[in-house]
């Protein structure tokens, strides 16, 4: 199962996060679809992974996201969407939406960020009595329902997706001196070096 459990400091004990990452996904469509459809099912993170540096790059998002989660201010209507537009380094949802999210023709491979914890209800404010799913049950249903090959969520996988034409557009690296001082040889030391500047730009959006 290359499902993996993310272990993220300083977030309450009862909330799991899980990742799969697939491969030349062919049925993109149908997944913006269950989207669009707000379709409870698929309450998912589905993150083109074109624009993925690495997992701390990742982590950055989700740490993001989750705090909202638990302080109440979350910025979309679940946490999930908030972790798709908390790898924006600005305050345009629907801006993130296009440039992080699923885009039918265009993203290719998809990472599944799916968050687990205790859910309050609207009403009463008591914990859902509805069974959380497992690892196992939400494993099922991502290989049921997504058309491409699962590989290990890794920093090399994710290397793999990088479009660097599209980081450097995103984050407004073309031209920074940070990076441009960096021998072109150096690839790992310019990767580091944007990498860097990316999470900086998650962490201060909004301050």
């Amino acid at each position: 199962m290359a499902l993996e459990t993310l272990q993220i400091e300083h977030v309450p004990s009862d909330h799991h996060v899980y990742a799969a990452l697939f491969r030349d996904v062919q049925n993109v469509d149908f997944l913006q679809a269950q989207l669009i459809g707000k379709n409870p099912e698929f309450e998912y993170a589905f993150i083109d992974a074109s624009v993925l540096i690495s997992r701390t790059h990742l982590f950055a998002a989700i740490f993001r996201a989750l705090n909202t989660l638990t302080e109440g201010t979350l910025q979309t209507p679940n946490v999930h969407s908030d972790i798709v537009i908390g790898l924006s380094p600005t305050n345009n949802i629907s801006e993130s939406y296009r440039r992080y999210g699923l885009t039918p023709s265009k993203t290719r491979d998809v990472l599944v960020i799916k968050v687990v914890y205790p859910k309050l209800s609207s009403e009463n404010s008591t914990i859902s009595s509805s069974e959380p799913p497992t690892p196992e049950s939400i494993w099922q249903h991502l290989t049921t329902h997504i058309q491409g090959t699962p590989v290990p969520v890794t920093d090399e996988e994710l290397a793999k997706s990088t479009d660097w034409a599209k980081v450097r557009k995103y984050y407004k690296l073309n031209g920074v001196p940070g990076v441009e001082r960096i021998d072109k040889a150096d690839e790992e030391g310019r990767r580091r070096e944007m990498e860097g500047l990316v999470v900086s730009g998650i962490a201060l959006r909004g301050l």
